[in-house]
């Protein structure tokens, strides 16, 4: 048995990493300060898990929790694009000068490796498709740049402390206890709640911008295999579906899945956001032996079904 300390652990990714963990007898504690994470996240997955309320930014209690952790899973971040534009000093805040906070305590407890949950905003508005991890970067938020910071500081402590890290580029992860109810929610869970409360999914732009929607089952496998594959460290990987497609695509797959959903409703683009994007895995192939496993379309059934199985109150006045 292994000692994973998880950063975020009570958000989307994080509870389903955690959950993963658990099954397979690790132990897990769960860092959260519950801002966008909740403990309903964490219900249910019961075995040796615990939670300890805290900021990555606050280095005192994270000190007392992760002395003795093998592996540090470092997700806690203020995922947003847009939110980033509103107030770009507490992404950076949380994003870089937490993301410092977690490497240099991990590295004072003598952890085996640190990976870390970074994000294809990184790549800013490439135009080269797929998008591989040589591209020259320049990230178009705040976001996207505290993000490249957070993954600058991780190849730092590899080449000047020596500790093991491996940064993991996300692209648009989407699943089941993903918030909706955010003004800053994401694409998928804000058409999906949107659909089946009988209101119009709002699209920012013409829907013709694409993503490479990325199931969390298939995020949740990347992250174990970061941990546990043979390697040095130093590294990054993009982790995605492999396969870009149009917000209009995925509206009408939902449509066929929520026969009678109405129409979409366009409002102007977002500032911040891009085009198009894809990922080019395979360097995550090759170093950590990363597939994806879960369609798109069935990613898209198994969103909906836990939806439906939770959806009580429409998300009235909430933004895609």
């Amino acid at each position: 048995m292994s000692r994973y300390f998880v950063t975020g652990g009570a958000g989307f990714i994080g509870s389903h990493i955690c959950a993963r963990l658990v099954q397979e007898g690790e132990e897990v504690t769960v860092y959260d300060d519950l801002s966008t994470g909740r403990r309903e996240n964490l219900a249910g997955i019961g075995g040796n898990l615990s939670l300890v309320v805290g900021a990555a930014r606050a280095r005192d209690a994270r000190g007392r929790a992760l002395p003795g952790a093998d592996y540090v899973i470092h997700l806690a971040a203020l995922p947003s694009v847009p939110r980033s534009v509103k107030d770009p000093l507490s992404t950076h805040d949380v994003c870089a000068t937490g993301t410092l906070n977690v490497l240099e305590a991990a590295r004072a407890c003598g952890v085996r490796r640190l990976v870390y949950a970074s994000s294809s905003a990184v790549y800013g508005e490439s135009e080269t498709l797929p998008k591989h991890e040589d591209l020259a970067l320049a990230p178009v938020s705040p976001y996207g740049a505290a993000k490249l910071a957070g993954e600058a500081y991780a190849q730092v402590f590899y080449r000047v402390y020596g500790m093991s890290t491996v940064s993991l580029r996300y692209f648009n992860v989407f699943g089941p206890r993903q918030d909706p109810h955010s003004p800053y929610a994401a694409a998928i869970a804000s058409f999906v709640t949107r659909m089946l409360s009988g209101q119009r999914p709002r699209v920012f732009g013409n829907g013709e911008q694409s993503r490479d929607f990325t199931f969390v089952e298939d995020v949740v496998e990347a992250n174990l295999l970061a941990c546990r594959t043979d390697l040095d460290g130093g590294i990054v990987c993009n982790v995605a579906g492999g396969k870009r497609t149009r917000l209009n695509e995925i509206l009408r797959a939902l449509a066929e899945l929520l026969p009678g959903s109405p129409a979409p409703e366009y409002l102007e683009p977002r500032s911040g956001d891009i085009l198009d994007s894809e990922a080019d895995i395979r360097r995550a192939t090759e170093v950590l032996g990363y597939r994806p496993s879960v369609s798109l379309r069935e990613g898209l059934r198994r969103t909906l079904q836990w939806y439906r199985g939770i959806h009580e109150v429409p998300c009235e006045g909430k933004e895609a």
